[in-house]
């Protein structure tokens, strides 16, 4: 499909595409998705010779670190994005399962039924493995989706855009159910179309989501900011507190599940912090603390802006706590509702810390690094939700669908159930 064509003929096309989606069986999907796996290895080299273009412009134009770090898609991430479709295909259709059955009278028997949400907007950052990973899951719950990742990934995206829906289409895909917009003002174009596109996914920076929802009337799902903490509380085992902490911070900065703040019980600072410090050292990481972790390690001062400062680089800012009450209080403050983690000995302590932390992940005794849709076994993720509606955490397949009420009769009317010899209803469940 031309990508001169105007974007609310792409979106109404987008449309019509999913509707005809909706209703295409699991087998035909999992062709399709079988499909795009191969035609990727198929087109590797000019995918990478497309990606290395994009790395070379983005070095002359000193893109920052995390970014660039994002944008490379070289045979590695290749091959993970194959082997997250190929999990996909293995996963159950999530499409047309009965969610729950009530009998209303003898005959007449009501059912919610899951369904795709429609066409779905996805607005992301420079990661071109995000593009495959967004429109297969698309493709498995059923909907049409529009994208638009950063200008910096240009070319890549617009050579696994075109492989995809080229080999979609060729298995049976409606066409149109993927389109790619480029500019900016696609994207605004795209917020305007409420009558055409049934959800807004953004990705990127506090102020972008913020942006993007003050921008349309579309529904939007998704989070501003990955702010993630460790919490290790007064009982914890030091040696698998300093494992979570370098593994949630180090493991791969440049992600909003990284950790960015470490709080650590005034307990076992004094122990505590000197080995953290060791270990981090040893992965170049840069250090900032508030006064008590100052008199305890030399690193430099922390501000009250690092409290609310997401890196997503070799930057951990670390705070000593009086105790499990004022971690929960300090992440609720400054945090975003992202992933946050304790370790802990105690499972009461673990539970209560569970409880209270208001985000949409909340882990015990492990690094925050877990809180992904692949490794949820959730088929990837279109995103992480820290909203409070419909979807939370990581997005999978689940979260991109919504449900309808399907009513079985035999000639009932509702005429039969008012007056005094009405018919009574039994609202029993039937499943």
């Amino acid at each position: 499909m031309s990508r001169k064509m105007k974007i609310s003929e792409r979106a109404a096309a987008a449309k019509a595409a999913s509707i005809r989606l909706a209703a295409v069986k699991t087998e035909v999907k999992n062709d399709a998705l079988n499909e795009i796996a191969k035609a990727l290895q198929e087109h590797s080299a000019e995918i990478l010779q497309a990606n290395q273009q994009d790395l070379d412009a983005a070095e002359r134009s000193n893109l920052a670190a995390p970014l660039l770090k994002r944008l490379k898609f070289d045979e590695t991430k290749l091959a993970d994005v194959c082997t997250g479709i190929h999990s996909l295909i293995k996963l159950p259709d999530p499409v047309g399962k009965t969610l729950c059955a009530i009998e209303l009278d003898e005959g007449l028997e009501l059912y919610r039924v899951s369904c795709p949400i429609g066409v779905i907007g996805v607005v992301f950052e420079s990661r071109p493995d995000a593009l495959v990973q967004i429109s297969t899951l698309c493709l498995k719950s059923g909907n049409a989706v529009l994208l638009k990742g950063g200008s910096e990934a240009a070319n890549t995206n617009r050579v696994l855009a075109d492989t995809i829906a080229l080999a979609g289409h060729a298995a049976g895909l409606p066409e149109g159910w993927i389109q790619l917009l480029e500019t900016r003002q696609d994207v605004a174009d795209m917020l305007a179309l409420d009558d055409q596109i049934d959800l807004i996914i953004p990705r990127g920076s506090n102020e972008f989501v913020r942006h993007i929802m003050h921008s349309t009337s579309i529904p939007v799902l998704g989070h501003a900011a990955g702010l993630c903490h460790v919490y290790v509380h007064g009982d914890a085992d030091l040696d698998m507190a300093v494992r979570i902490t370098v593994d949630s911070k180090c493991q791969y900065v440049a992600v909003c599940n990284a950790a960015e703040t470490l709080l650590v019980d005034d307990k076992i600072a004094g122990l505590f912090l000197p080995a953290v410090q060791e270990a981090l050292n040893e992965c170049h990481c840069r250090l900032k603390g508030c006064d008590r972790t100052r008199e305890i390690i030399d690193i430099e001062p922390a501000t009250e802006q690092d409290w609310s400062t997401e890196y997503l680089d070799y930057i951990l800012s670390i705070k000593v706590v009086d105790g499990l009450d004022e971690a929960i209080d300090h992440i609720n403050r400054y945090g975003s509702r992202h992933t946050d983690s304790i370790v802990t000995a105690d499972r009461e302590t673990a539970e209560r810390f569970m409880n209270l932390v208001d985000s949409a992940d909340v882990f015990w005794n492990c690094s925050t690094r877990f809180s992904d849709g692949y490794r949820y076994g959730l088929g990837a993720e279109v995103g992480i939700s820290t909203n409070k509606i419909h979807a939370r955490g990581p997005v999978g397949l689940d979260g991109l669908l919504i449900y309808k009420w399907k009513l079985y009769g035999k000639g009932q009317i509702v005429a039969d159930y008012t007056g005094p010899t009405a018919r009574k209803f039994t609202h029993k469940k039937l499943r």
